[in-house]
């Protein structure tokens, strides 16, 4: 795999990025990609280390060492292959994914891991670049008809393998351009859209059909899909937000980050919004909530030409280090710092808010916090309890409320009548991913709640094999592990 010595003799390179000072100005992805000798070496640093751990890291189980020996040998358009035989997106994961496959890598153990991720996306890269991704047609079809609800990773990889199985696709859109939150959740300086534009071009050629602008629950019904369509595929995502029911928490200036950050990718693209403009230019702005969606609001609040940025996360601080009981493979709760992080914002942990203030008026004009600390008792949950005499009122024009999900919207799954859990996913078996009502099925966040991209991907692939066995009374489609080579 790669140079056998390659790890011993070649450091980690990972890409630099343009001067914050030159960046925040645009809505530019700001990486600066590494030369193909580079990535050669880079390659090279996979080891041949029996047991790669990094195929159990990504949920997608990417053969990694071999397309990482692909390209060090120089053997591009080999590397397109294989990625693309278990991951139908890697320009969409080489951008975003957090790397667990990276975490998981053996040469991480006491060095820098192999830039997987890095290596994925000019992979991909690569392969558009040279023309190798086109579109490829199933040779002959089915007859049967799949609605796809929702257009996100998961509803397209699902809607391209049941489209290569010879099913006649339909992927259905409320919004008015597909990509879910690929397209109105992250900022385009992490993924500029016409990266999806040019995948969905690809995806339309080979014969899915997109309906975009078209909410299903409203301007279709459950009943209009079962008549129409002899599956149904949910990849709606987890779309409730988590709010923070506080005194003040109704005030001018409070915001979901889910408002702000569409708003604004539609202000880039030139489209229209509803509601009124949330701009964070001469304000003081705090975001609340220290995961990847506070991070894209720091750095569009910064783009805004914020006056201040902090951030407030109320768990502990993490070490730059794995925590010890946190052993290699698993995933470590470390400190992670982004891109937007280093722009310019202050970050501060263990603390709570406790209250909104605001001016008579009804304009927020401050919070008031605590700090907090975290007591940890074997076989039981974390405890959370306040430091008596931290209380400590801020300053702020802006709050974004960057919290999480707490599932999925209901309508679509009570038109149905399909079953959801306590945490309102739609509950789909594991097994087969078909809900309580035979033919509907789910994929993604709808059903495991909020997540990575790699895993809606491999939701989407997985639950396509069911659906089309379900159709067909069995499957060509490959299941995770299965190591197959399907066309591209």
């Amino acid at each position: 795999m790669g140079k056998t010595t390659g790890f011993l003799e070649y450091e980690r390179k990972n890409e630099p990025y343009k001067p914050v000072e030159e960046r925040i100005q645009k809505y530019e992805e700001f990486t600066i990609p590494l030369d193909k000798s580079e990535l050669k070496k880079q390659g090279a640093r996979c080891m041949d280390c029996g047991i790669p751990f990094c195929h159990s890291g990504c949920p997608l189980g990417n053969l990694i060492p071999d397309f990482n020996d692909a390209v060090y040998r120089e053997r591009w358009e080999e590397a397109s292959q294989i990625l693309h035989g278990t991951n139908n997106f890697p320009e969409f994961t080489g951008r975003l994914c957090p790397a667990p496959c990276e975490e998981a890598c053996v040469l991480g153990i006491n060095e820098d891991p192999v830039s997987i991720e890095n290596i994925e996306k000019n992979i991909a890269e690569e392969a558009f670049k040279n023309g190798w991704i086109k579109a490829n047609p199933p040779q002959k079809r089915t007859g049967k008809k799949v609605a796809v609800i929702g257009s996100g990773p998961a509803g397209l990889a699902a809607a391209q393998q049941l489209n290569r199985a010879g099913h006649l696709v339909t992927v259905y859109e409320r919004d008015e351009k597909a990509g879910g939150l690929l397209r109105y959740g992250i900022p385009d300086f992490k993924m500029e859209k016409h990266v999806i534009d040019r995948r969905l071009a690809v995806l339309e050629e080979e014969g899915i059909s997109f309906k975009c602008g078209v909410h299903v629950g409203k301007d279709v019904t459950a009943d209009q899909l079962k008549l129409e369509y002899d599956a149904v595929v949910l990849s709606t995502g987890a779309t409730v937000r988590r709010n923070l029911p506080i005194p003040g928490s109704d005030l001018k200036g409070i915001y979901q980050a889910m408002d702000f950050l569409p708003q604004n990718n539609r202000r880039v693209d030139g489209l229209q919004w509803e509601g009124e403009e949330i701009k964070a230019t001469g304000k003081d702005v705090i975001v609340i909530g220290g995961g990847d969606t506070g991070s894209d609001c720091i750095g569009t609040s910064i783009r805004h030409g914020a006056t201040s940025v902090k951030n407030f996360e109320i768990m502990s601080k993490g070490t730059p280090d794995r925590p010890e009981n946190q052993p290699w493979p698993y995933w470590p709760m470390r400190l992670r710092t982004s891109s937007s992080h280093k722009e310019g914002a202050e970050r501060f942990f263990s603390i709570s808010t406790k209250k909104f203030v605001g001016d008579e008026n009804g304009n927020l004009t401050g919070l008031v916090t605590t700090e907090v600390e975290w007591t940890h008792k074997p076989g039981e949950r974390p405890n959370l309890s306040e430091v008596p005499g931290t209380e400590k009122e801020w300053k702020a024009d802006m709050v974004l409320l960057a919290l999480g999900f707490t599932g999925s919207e209901p309508t679509i799954a009570e038109q149905l009548g399909i079953k959801m859990d306590a945490r309102t996913n739609i509950e789909a078996s594991p097994e087969d991913y078909m809900t309580n009502v035979p033919g509907v099925f789910a994929a993604g966040d709808t059903r495991r709640g909020q997540s990575l991209i790699v895993w809606a991907i491999s939701e989407g692939r997985q639950a396509a094999h069911y659906v089309d066995k379900y159709l067909m009374g069995k499957s060509d489609l490959p299941l995770k592990g299965d190591g197959d080579l399907p066309r591209v």
